[in-house]
């Protein structure tokens, strides 16, 4: 395994058309998606403590819209952290293979869409900080 690097997460500005009837916009995997999509979900109606994440996915690429009001995601690679505030379905956030990811500040009203280049396997996300701090260390 290749050290994770926080440096590799970019804001991704998505194609977007605005006509007199609204807009609409558009992500095709391997274009805009940096990867080829194997899942797509949502997270909409989270409850306080409007907090979700605190894990780490070892293969899988993610992007990330919030699509309907914000949040804020903290990404860790173990040495550093950033924050991305995500308030715009223009824009997604990229996150690659085993970033720490922390997701926060949720709205009632917020809906978050992540496209990601694996299938779910509960057994591969890493859940404790500390696992993942020996795992990266090793790399």
């Amino acid at each position: 395994m290749t050290r994770p690097s926080i440096s590799l997460a970019r804001i991704v500005s998505l194609p977007t058309s605005v006509d007199p009837r609204g807009a609409l916009t558009a992500v095709e995997g391997g274009i805009d998606a940096p990867f080829e999509m194997k899942r797509l979900f949502y997270m909409w109606g989270i409850k306080e403590p409007f907090e979700r994440g605190s894990h780490a996915h070892p293969d899988t690429e993610q992007l990330l819209i919030c699509v309907s009001s914000s949040l804020n995601i903290d990404l860790s690679d173990g040495q550093s952290t950033q924050t991305y505030r995500l308030d715009d379905p223009t824009r997604g956030l990229y996150l690659p293979p085993m970033i720490w990811t922390y997701l926060y500040d949720f709205t009632p009203e917020t809906v978050c869409l992540a496209l990601a280049s694996t299938h779910y396997e509960p057994g591969k996300v890493i859940r404790d900080w500390d696992q993942y701090c020996r795992m990266i260390n090793r790399a």
